[in-house]
């Protein structure tokens, strides 16, 4: 058993990673602001891990949150696009010095591990499939942000041997990713719309395409990459490799609800790219891990959830 400390713990990947670890019986801390991250998403494991509330731009703090770990699953970060365009300063400060903030005190605490949780963005309008042998291109300040971060990651690796991953989630998707968050995912949206019935935005043509990943894979992804020898010093995609429409989507809800989603359409947004899909063979070489859950029956995890906190609405 080891000592595991979770920045962002209380959001939602962050909570399903610290459910996990509980469940294998480790000691878990939580770390979070709770600006985006919710108490209520600890429901499971009240009791069972240590919650501090700090910010990861707080040396202090994080000096003291670090202290006694073993690991660090670093999934604390302003995520959305469009607030990055909007407040750049507080995304590159939060993701970027925020960063720095862990990796100097996991260097002092001497941290078997940090993971850090990166982004597709960094690859912008690039190659599809992505591989992470290609020249990244961030189109937005939140990408920039994630490039950063992990070039900082990868920096402590050369320069002072910290152990570091860096893992460029693609589209998560799964239960308690909030819709009503600027932060959300397009899933967690159109998830929440089809159980009101209410009608979703589709910004652009709807045929861009996305690789989305169910958040248990995710959670898996993280364990195999804190665990594997060869991860160290690397940085690498996590996907399902597979591309879908977000008209692919909304039919897929509207088949598994049997429910109308009504749609309007929007301009495309500043900093969005049209296709999206992973190349996700480095990880597997490296770590052995592989998205292995079906999409549909993630999607039908997801709505089940988005329809207990809606209290049962019927479409």
């Amino acid at each position: 058993m080891a000592n595991y400390l979770i920045t962002g713990g209380a959001g939602f990947i962050g909570s399903h990673l610290a459910e996990a670890l509980v469940l294998a019986g480790h000691t878990v801390r939580i770390f979070d602001n709770f600006r985006t991250g919710r108490r209520g998403n600890l429901a499971g494991i009240r009791g069972k891990a240590e919650i501090l509330k700090g910010d990861v731009r707080d040396r202090r703090a994080v000096q003291a949150a670090v202290r006694g770990m073993d690991y660090i699953f670093h999934q604390a970060a302003l995520v959305s696009v469009a607030e990055s365009v909007e407040h750049p300063e507080e995304t590159l400060d939060v993701n970027v010095n925020g960063t720095l903030n862990i990796l100097q005190a996991a260097r002092r605490a001497k941290v078997r591990r940090v993971v850090m949780a990166s982004s597709c963005a960094v690859y912008g309008a690039g190659a599809v499939p992505a591989r992470e042998t290609q020249a990244p291109m961030p189109l937005s300040p939140y990408a920039v942000s994630k490039l950063a971060g992990e070039t900082l990651c990868l920096s402590f690796y050369y320069s002072y041997g910290l152990p570091v991953t860096c893992l460029r989630y693609f589209n998560v998707f799964g239960p308690r990713q909030d819709p009503h968050s600027p932060y959300s995912g397009v899933i967690a949206i159109f998830s929440s719309h089809v159980v009101t019935g209410k009608p979703v935005t589709i910004y652009g043509d709807g045929r861009q395409t996305r690789d989305f990943i169910f958040v248990a894979d995710i959670v898996r992804a993280n364990l195999a990459a804190c665990e594997s020898e060869r991860a160290a010093g690397q940085a690498m995609n996590v996907g399902s490799g597979r591309g879908r429409s977000l008209l692919e989507l909304r039919s897929e809800l509207v088949s598994l609800r049997a429910a109308p989603l009504p749609v309007q359409y929007a301009a495309a947004r500043p900093g969005d790219i049209y296709h999206s899909r992973s190349d996700p063979s480095l990880a597997k070489r490296l770590t052995g891990f592989q998205a292995r859950t079906d999409f549909r029956s993630g999607l039908a995890s997801t709505l089940q959830w988005q329809q207990s906190e809606s209290g049962g609405a019927k479409a």
